[in-house]
């Protein structure tokens, strides 16, 4: 039941911040084309609710600089000052309203991922396609603005296996600390190590499922 009505309150609110923050979608946008080029908008796809992909929308914090073979120079040599920025007050993520307007996300839920690491999560953490991707998501209750993969995914999966409105407002309320801190911290600056790489080995050896 919640589930539905979930549903109506991501359509009203999506709908109601894409029209208020037009202005701020403009001056970011001219902004990212001024540092960066274009395009201003980051598109990928990423794997959300029952395991379907659909093509998220971010705005770019990175530039498409290439070493002298042509290929892409590491993430931190292409994050610009003004993407550190972007990343560290979230407002990178302020696109995927559209996604949660057309019904492929949620506002809150677990974050959504590259299709590339579906192969790389333990069985428990599976129930985070249980639910819509979410622009905020369940970790925002932890103190740390960084996390580790481990620590994420579990708090996706016990979301999803316990989804109710006591919990998403619990998230509400989480978010804004959770920004102010990492406004205070490196995040912006932060590039994890991505999923399939950091548990290839363990998959490899292990056999996880």
């Amino acid at each position: 039941m919640y589930f539905h009505i979930k549903r109506v309150f991501d359509f009203l609110f999506s709908l109601l911040g894409i029209i208020i923050l037009f202005p701020l979608y403009f001056l970011l946008s001219i902004f990212i084309i001024i540092n960066m080029g274009f395009p201003f908008i980051f598109a990928q796809t990423r794997t959300g609710y029952k395991g379907k992909d659909f093509m998220l929308f971010k705005f770019r914090t990175m530039t498409s600089k290439k070493d002298s073979d042509g290929n892409l120079l590491p993430d931190n040599r292409r994050l610009t000052f003004f993407g550190k920025f972007l990343r560290s007050t979230s407002l990178d993520e302020l696109p995927e309203l559209f996604n949660i307007l057309k019904g492929e996300m949620s506002i809150i839920g677990p974050r959504p991922l590259p299709p590339l690491y579906n192969d790389y999560y333990k069985k428990f953490e599976k129930a985070r396609f249980k639910v819509k991707s979410g622009l905020i998501p369940p970790d925002s209750v932890d103190t740390d603005p960084v996390i580790s993969w481990d620590k994420q995914l579990e708090y996706e999966a016990n979301y999803a296996n316990n989804l109710s409105f006591q919990s998403d407002v619990k998230i509400l309320i989480g978010v804004f600390n959770i920004l102010v801190k990492r406004s205070k911290s490196q995040y912006g600056e932060y590039i994890r190590k991505a999923l399939n790489d950091e548990r290839k080995d363990m998959f490899n050896s292990e056999g996880v499922k």
